[in-house]
């Protein structure tokens, strides 16, 4: 797979860059769209779905354990190499957070590639949770609003790029640039993806095939989720139009 260009010359008023993984979450600037399609942003948009009222994003476990000793209301999610974290609450799936009773609560949420993006994106002007049920609402949002755009793809730290990122990411550039995307391409490229396979492999227990049908539910929900920076928290809020 080519990698992704750097940079690209302006949209109209609009410049979108394309940067992907850790190792560049430091240097993406703008409105930082960061790209976790499997699972941790499709978890966040279905953990809103369910009526968390705020996602506070970390991550280390321990700061997920020292965080639920302030907010002790707060319910914990996430995982480490994709398995549930002891004395979590939930797992990363959003299968699972979606049947989740979450009226009101907070939500703390560590994960192995998409918060670790939020958390070093300290050049971003503001930083946006990225995935396919929410992309046509943060698009609509980000074409209003910003003038400078980075489509931070997280991919996996251990094995593949992550195409399902990368395909998420061609589908808000599209967007951004108010072209039609070709959503039966980026599907198709979301299932056949390493991360995918895992999902459908009956041998492994972490991820099922409920969590890529969620992911695969593009524009499912009617809220974009920006994050916002409050005190040493980022703290991500469903916004709608």
């Amino acid at each position: 797979m080519p990698r992704p260009r750097a940079s690209a010359e302006p949209i109209g008023q609009m410049k979108i860059d394309r940067r992907h993984g850790i190792e560049q979450a430091a240097i993406a600037q703008g409105d930082v769209v960061v790209i976790d399609v499997l699972r941790a942003f499709t978890t966040a948009a279905f953990a809103f779905g369910a009526g968390a009222r705020e996602i506070v994003l970390v991550g280390t476990p321990e700061q997920a354990f020292e965080l639920k000793k302030r907010f002790p209301r707060a319910k914990l999610a996430g995982e480490v190499n994709g398995r549930p974290i002891p004395g979590f609450d939930y797992g990363n799936s959003p299968a699972v957070l979606a049947r989740a009773n979450l009226n009101g609560r907070t939500l703390i949420l560590r994960s192995s590639s998409g918060t670790q993006g939020v958390v070093r994106a300290r050049a971003a002007e503001r930083i946006w949770l990225g995935s396919l049920p929410v992309a046509g609402v943060t698009c609509e949002l980000l074409r209003k609003e910003s003038a400078h755009v980075t489509l931070l793809s997280m991919g996996s730290q251990k094995g593949p790029d992550g195409p399902e990122d990368e395909a998420c990411a061609e589908l808000m550039e599209a967007l951004l640039e108010e072209r039609v995307p070709d959503l039966d391409a980026v599907r198709a490229r979301i299932r056949s993806s390493p991360a995918a396979a895992l999902a459908l492999d009956p041998a492994v227990d972490w991820i099922v095939p409920d969590d890529l049908e969620c992911a695969l539910d593009y524009d499912f929900f009617g809220f974009a989720m920006p994050v916002t920076r409050e005190g040493d928290l980022l703290i991500a809020r469903p916004r709608e139009l």
